[in-house]
């Protein structure tokens, strides 16, 4: 599993016009949620960006459905039935998700890890993973099944914490989760650059993520994906900090994006440059595909300060017509 299968920054325009789908499409409808420090601080401290989102309430999106089939990679569809065959239904048991990835070093590549809230039945799941004679590893006393054949370094693990929590990603990261649990690692509650940033946008949108520099510069990369025709935009998003995004549901779909900048100028610099690589990006797509034409349209940018910010509101019927052109399919590998 590659980098494009996680929280796909360099796909982030199309996640933010409506929803995401990292992993399996998270998004949330309406009222904002807030989860909790002892969910956060499962997570490794070393972690790069970080996201929740409430699917219970996305399930009310009557889009959501359609948008989650078409955005979910094949390998996460395959995830998602294997879950379903051992009982697992993802579309009535999982109400939320908090997912993230962690920093890549010289020896190791970032990896991912998340956790599902809702109800499970440990027992009559793990039971029918047995009878399968599913791969697993026990890790202080948790049982991590794998999807896949369980000595892959990409290989997907998959366990329950309790009745109410389970936790899936790669089995080095798992066995940092559960580290943690048992006192010998510090988690994510201890990382002075992400963590206030999770503060600050936990609770507050539809879906809520943190990113840090490197996947901002990623997720900027696609926003102004001409960025190479300007000249001064690879200085500028070298010095980028952060961002973090927010998105409401209900009646279409709002997204908005901060990214902090090095400096006012920057921030100024920048707006210029992703407004006009959304003006050019309108004028390829107007004849292919106009309704994301004209949700482009309707994108503003906004310096403040040292800050950057993107307003992306979109309506149900854009979406829909954006979803039957097939704007946010995965492509094949």
């Amino acid at each position: 599993m590659n980098r494009e299968h996680h929280f796909r920054p360099a796909n982030i325009l199309l996640i933010a016009v409506v929803t995401s789908a990292l992993l399996a499409a998270f998004p949330l409808i309406a009222r904002a949620n807030t989860l909790g420090n002892d969910i956060i601080g499962m997570f490794p401290k070393n972690m790069s960006e970080f996201a929740y989102a409430d699917m219970k309430q996305a399930r009310q999106l009557p889009w959501f459905s359609q948008l989650q089939q078409q955005m979910l990679p094949a390998n996460f569809r395959q995830f998602e039935q294997f879950l379903r065959s051992a009982g697992v239904d993802p579309d009535t048991q999982i109400d939320e998700i908090a997912w993230g990835m962690t920093v890549p070093d010289s020896q190791h590549p970032s990896e991912i890890a998340g956790v599902a809230l809702g109800n499970f039945s440990p027992s009559s799941t793990e039971s029918r993973f047995a009878s399968e004679k599913l791969p697993n590893i026990e890790v202080h006393g948790y049982k991590l099944w794998a999807f896949g054949s369980g000595s892959g370094p990409n290989d997907i693990f998959f366990f329950f914490i309790d009745n109410n929590t389970a936790a899936f990603g790669q089995r080095a990261i798992l066995e940092s989760l559960i580290n943690i649990r048992y006192g010998g690692a510090e988690s994510l509650l201890y990382n002075s650059q992400l963590y206030p940033l999770i503060s600050s946008a936990n609770g507050n949108g539809m879906i809520w993520a943190v990113l840090d520099k490197t996947n901002t510069q990623l997720a900027l990369h696609q926003l102004l994906p001409q960025a190479s025709q300007f000249p001064q935009a690879a200085a500028i998003l070298n010095r980028i900090r952060n961002m973090e995004i927010h998105i409401q549901a209900g009646d279409g779909a709002d997204a908005k994006f901060q990214a902090v900048c090095d400096s006012p100028e920057d921030a100024n610099q920048l707006a210029a440059m992703l407004q006009a690589g959304i003006m050019m990006r309108r004028y390829q797509i107007q004849q292919t595909d106009p309704s994301f034409a004209e949700a482009l349209s309707n994108i503003t940018v906004s310096p403040s300060g040292a800050s950057l910010n993107v307003d992306i509101p979109v309506t149900n019927d854009q979406i829909t017509a954006m979803i039957r052109n097939r704007t946010f399919a995965v492509p094949t590998q």
